[in-house]
């Protein structure tokens, strides 16, 4: 008997301890998702341009739609993660997420991405992501749009990102 009433006292400070009273506030905080749109501008567009043509010629011949350029915050949001990935002096999808988010924040109703490095020509990144199951896929995705962010770091070597997304 002793041991029920010892669990029941227990159980009742639990409930004590963890409740919560109507009168506290609950603060959700909202994600922020802007970003300087000048940033587009850093991209190379003369490489983004071929890499886009290469891509839609491809899909094209699998009968799928061509993608538009989006020269505004998909464009942005890749340049950011692509001078994010020289910082890092590697490829990475890191905070993939939060480039997702923010164009589905837009009207996206999903989102890709294809990353790359050391690639001289569109030619050579289109050829080796068309070469590789994963970025094929996303290039053969269900997209409408597509934003580029294309630098070349301190040496020269380039830094690719595409974004597709489907509006």
């Amino acid at each position: 008997m002793n041991l029920i009433k010892s669990s029941l006292l227990a159980m009742v400070l639990f409930a004590t301890v963890v409740s919560c009273s109507k009168d506290e506030a609950v603060v959700v905080e909202e994600a922020d998702y802007t970003i300087d749109l000048n940033l587009a501008q850093e991209t190379n567009w003369e490489l983004a341009d071929a890499i886009l043509d290469l891509v839609n010629q491809h899909r094209v011949s699998e009968g799928l739609t061509e993608l538009k350029r989006d020269q505004t915050y998909a464009s942005a949001y890749a340049v950011e993660h692509t001078q994010y990935m020289i910082r890092k002096a590697m490829i990475s999808h890191d905070n993939f997420n939060v480039r997702s988010k923010a164009l589905k924040e837009r009207g996206a109703l999903i989102v890709g991405e294809n990353v790359a490095y050391g690639y001289e020509t569109a030619e050579d990144v289109v050829f080796a992501w068309l070469n590789s199951p994963g970025h094929k896929k996303i290039i053969e995705g269900l997209y409408t749009h597509s934003g580029f962010g294309i630098i070349q770091n301190e040496r020269g070597d380039y830094y690719f990102t595409q974004l597709f997304y489907r509006k």
